[in-house]
């Protein structure tokens, strides 16, 4: 990710910190987070040509707070990218979908009764389900398999809806620091990684 990211996220991390320090509110221990969002990210690929592709994302995380502000949550992510690009086998259009297993410690900050700051930071690995790639006479699929690994982010900013229900706008970032590697006869013989995997959207958090 870019270090903008990182500078925000340290930012944030003060933040919550300065905030712990005020009054007792009490938080849940466990809570139920849903995110989605839409956004876009980098396909960097070791021989081919870069390219960008769209992407439909979303997350559900159960997170377990061990003090007051911080915690830790893992649940199951869902990315669906899409876009054109070409290739030494030449132009396509791409549609793949990865699913995502995150492990991420997290930041939970009641600013007041209405309104709260929710950060997360962490690793995740996740796995090619659907790789589809779209020429003009033909069509590959499996292009890409296996798993790999990245790092993740996420701000909320949420607010009281009911006892227990919070929802609200959400960022999250991610980007692969281990590569997907092509299958067997496919055409070409590459190592690709997403990079820069942002995307804006909502989020909901339910107190259990």
């Amino acid at each position: 990710m870019k270090k903008s990211n990182y500078i925000l996220v340290f930012a944030f991390l003060l933040t919550f910190y300065a905030l712990s320090a005020q009054e007792e509110i009490k938080v849940s221990k466990f809570q139920l987070i849903a995110s989605g969002g839409i956004g876009y990210g980098i396909v960097e690929n070791e021989n081919e040509p870069n390219y960008n592709l769209n992407n439909n994302s979303g997350e559900l995380l159960l997170n377990y707070n061990m003090a007051r502000y911080l915690g830790i949550a893992t649940g199951l992510g869902l990315n669906e990218l899409s876009g054109n690009g070409f290739n030494s086998v030449g132009n396509f259009y791409q549609e793949r979908t990865l699913i995502k297993i995150p492990i991420v410690l997290t930041l939970n900050s009641k600013i007041s009764d209405t309104f709260t700051l929710f950060a997360n930071f962490g690793f995740y690995g996740q796995t090619i389900v659907k790789d589809e790639y779209r020429f003009l006479n033909s069509t590959q699929e499996d292009v890409y398999g296996g798993w790999n690994f990245g790092t993740q982010l996420g701000l909320g900013f949420v607010f009281k809806m009911f006892d227990g229900v919070s929802a609200g706008l959400n960022y999250s970032g991610q980007s692969d620091f281990s590569k997907f590697e092509t299958n067997n006869n496919v055409g070409i013989n590459d190592k690709q990684k997403m990079k820069n995997l942002n995307s804006i959207g909502i989020m909901l958090m339910i107190d259990l």
